[in-house]
C-alpha cells in the first residue's frame, strides 16, 4: 500500500514545487498518503542515493510502501538498480533528459490525483488497480493468482461454446496473463478484469473492455461462473463498466461482438441499449457486431 511519495527534485524544479507543495499535499489526501520533497545536486551519486534510506527520512514508511517521483535520470537510474519503486517527472526543464530504465512516467504535476500516484506505485510493485465497485461486485485488474479461478470458471462446457477456451496448460496461462499485465493493463490502462463477489472475495468472473485487431472502438466482453448466473451480475458490472468507459476512459462508442446462437449474451446486450450494426466473420466463425453509444 502506498504510504509515501518522496519528490527528489532538480534545483529549478525544487523551487518550483516547494511554493505549490500544498497543492500535491492536498491531491494526495485521499490517500493518506505523506509526501516528502528534497532537494538533489545535478550529479547524484550513490553516496548522495544511501542519504536516503527509507529509515532515516522521517517516513515511517518502509521502501516498499514508498514512490520516488524524480526530474534526475541518473538519480532514476541508480534507485532503480537498489530496488526503489521510481517514476519519472518530465517538465519543460528536463526535455532533454532520458529516462531509459524507468518504466512509469508523470507530468503535469499540479494536475495529478491521488489516482495517477496510486496507478504508478501499484503497477512499479506489481499489484493490481481496483478499477470500480458496485453495490455487490468489485472490479480490479486480473493477476497470475486468479488463473486458477478462471480454469474453474471455464470447466463449465457451457462457457466455453461461444468464446475460446484458457490454455490447456495452466502454466502457459500464468505466462499469458504475466504479459497481459505488462502489456495489456500497463499500456492502454484497460483490459479484462477479474469481477469479484464482494461478500466473500471470490473471483467469479471476468468483464472489461479489449482491443480487438482490425477494429477502431473498444469491445465489451464479460464471462460470469456458470454458478453465479441467473442473479443478475452480469447486467449490474456491465453497466458499472460501460459508465467507467464514457466518464474515466471518455470513450464514445464500444462495441461487442457475439456468436448469433448466444441468446443469453444477445439479451444483455440489449439490456445494456446495444444496437445490431452487422454480421462479421473472426477466423471464419461467424458473429453479429452490436455497438453502444455512451
Amino acid at each position: 500500500m502506498l504510504k509515501c511519495v518522496l519528490f527528489l527534485l532538480s534545483e529549478y524544479y525544487y523551487e518550483i514545487v516547494l511554493k505549490r507543495l500544498d497543492e500535491i499535499c492536498e491531491s494526495l489526501r485521499p490517500g493518506q498518503v505523506r509526501v516528502r520533497i528534497n532537494k538533489t545536486a545535478a550529479g547524484f551519486t550513490d553516496q548522495d542515493m544511501h542519504a536516503y534510506p527509507a529509515d532515516k527520512m522521517e517516513t515511517g514508511c518502509s521502501r516498499e510502501e514508498m514512490l520516488v517521483v524524480t526530474d534526475q535520470s541518473q538519480a532514476a537510474q541508480l534507485l532503480l538498480d537498489e530496488g526503489w519503486y521510481v517514476a519519472a517527472l518530465y517538465h519543460e526543464g528536463n526535455r532533454q533528459e532520458s529516462f531509459p530504465k524507468v518504466k512509469y512516467g508523470l507530468e503535469d504535476l499540479f494536475e495529478l490525483e491521488y489516482r495517477a500516484y496510486d496507478a504508478a506505485y501499484r503497477r512499479l510493485a506489481g499489484l493490481p488497480l481496483d478499477i470500480l465497485e458496485t453495490r455487490r461486485l468489485k472490479v480490479r485488474e486480473g493477476t497470475v493468482e486468479d488463473v486458477e479461478a478462471y480454469y474453474e470458471i471455464y470447466s463449465d462446457p457451457s462457457i466455453t461454446l461461444y468464446m475460446e477456451n484458457l490454455y490447456e496448460d495452466k502454466e502457459v496461462e500464468r505466462d499469458y496473463m504475466r504479459a497481459y499485465i505488462d502489456r495489456i493493463y500497463g499500456f492502454y490502462g484497460y483490459g479484462l478484469w477479474s469481477v469479484i463477489l464482494k461478500e466473500t472475495g471470490r473471483v467469479i468472473g471476468r468483464a472489461g473492455l479489449s482491443v480487438r485487431q482490425g477494429y477502431e472502438l473498444p469491445e465489451l466482453g464479460f464471462v460470469i461462473d456458470v454458478r453465479y448466473q441467473k442473479k443478475g451480475y452480469g447486467l449490474e458490472v456491465c453497466r458499472a463498466i460501460l459508465a467507467y468507459a464514457k466518464k474515466e476512459l471518455v470513450f464514445e462508442k464500444v462495441q461487442a461482438l457475439v456468436d448469433k446462437d448466444n441468446l443469453i449474451s444477445k439479451r444483455l446486450l440489449g439490456k445494456l441499449g446495444f444496437v445490431f450494426d452487422r454480421r462479421v466473420c473472426v477466423k471464419e466463425h461467424g458473429y453479429e457486431l452490436f455497438i453502444k453509444k455512451l
